[in-house]
């Protein structure tokens, strides 16, 4: 039996294991046996919205409340909220601040076509809602960084089927992101290069983890995937802040997103998944220079068990070659 792999991610220094002495191939990996999440428009909060909307767009991407197709709304159940923010407190040896910021939905208007269903330009108009929020939040004192996310399915965190994204605005900058900033800024201070731009060009000479690109974007399962099918989708040109992508840029990204998010509903029978930005914090723009933004999409294809708890080492069992070999063969609109 082949002996499995340990792969090192070059940007946040954590191991994985590639599993490919389990021997599992991309079929095995279907969603066939998994209660489909379905519920019906009547009973839908997001069929009738609140009124008026923070922000709402037409399918031409004209500014308006009738016959919307992408609206954002506050979240009626904030994880975050008004207060007073960047007071820390102390209770006996620990430390804590209020949970300050903002909590917003992003709603297409179809029950249920999610992002990969759309056509480029429905998608174009998510993502212009999230680069015009993250404009409008980024600037508030007590925001540090904006999380953009988006879960698909039950096992990706979802409580509502139809399709959304949130984006939650907080006066701190998350562990996760404060890794990647942590190994981005020491790889370029090392080699006086981007990472991310190496790890790029790399992967676009070899082509074995290539599973889409066009002009602007790549995508590509990254050579230490954290989950099978895990996907990266990087912009061409370096930056370190999403919120400054072109209108070009920003309808080529919808069209890299929306195509790999089909090839992996295709391929896979509609998985779980969720996806999010890794982006610079708010604040001086020059400081993250370094940093590369992107988006990552993670399928929930196992559940952490007592191993991946245990050590923090991540277990994938298909490698992530295999992976984007079965992924670029899937045919899509």
């Amino acid at each position: 039996m082949e002996i499995s792999e340990l792969r090192r991610d070059i940007v946040s220094g954590a191991w994985v294991v590639i599993a490919t002495g389990r021997g599992k191939r991309p079929h095995d990996f279907l969603a066939t046996r998994r209660q489909k999440f379905i519920q019906p428009k009547k009973t839908c909060p997001f069929e009738a919205p609140p009124t008026p909307a923070i922000l709402s767009y037409d399918n031409m991407g004209h500014t308006t409340e009738k016959n919307w197709w992408a609206q954002v709304i506050p979240n009626k159940y904030p994880a975050f909220g008004k207060g007073i923010c960047a007071v820390f407190k102390e209770m006996g040896p620990y430390e804590w601040t209020e949970g300050v910021g903002f909590h917003e939905l992003v709603v297409s208007r179809d029950h249920e076509r999610s992002l990969g269903s759309m056509t480029d330009q429905e998608a174009e108009l998510v993502f212009r809602a999230y680069q015009a929020r993250y404009h409008a939040l980024k600037d508030d004192a007590c925001v540090e960084y904006v999380s953009i996310f988006h879960n698909h399915g039950r096992l990706a965190g979802a409580t509502i089927a139809h399709p959304h994204s949130q984006i939650i605005a907080i006066p701190v900058i998350p562990p996760d992101i404060a890794r990647s900033l942590k190994g981005s800024a020491e790889y370029s201070a090392a080699h006086n290069i981007c990472v991310h731009c190496i790890i790029m060009e790399y992967e676009l000479k070899e082509r074995v983890r290539v599973v889409y690109e066009n002009e602007r974007f790549a995508v590509m399962t990254p050579y230490a995937s954290k989950t099978a099918f895990e996907m990266r989708v990087y912009p061409k040109r370096h930056g370190a802040h999403f919120e400054d992508i072109t209108d070009a840029d920003r309808m080529l990204l919808a069209n890299a997103m929306r195509t790999v998010l089909a090839k992996l509903s295709r391929g896979l029978k509609n998985p779980d998944f969720n996806f999010f930005l890794h982006t610079a914090p708010t604040g001086d723009s020059h400081q993250f220079d370094h940093y590369h933004w992107h988006f990552e999409i993670l399928p929930k294809t196992a559940i952490w068990a007592g191993f991946e708890i245990g050590t923090g080492i991540e277990i994938s069992t298909i490698a992530p070659e295999a992976a984007a070999e079965f992924l670029r063969g899937v045919t899509v609109g």
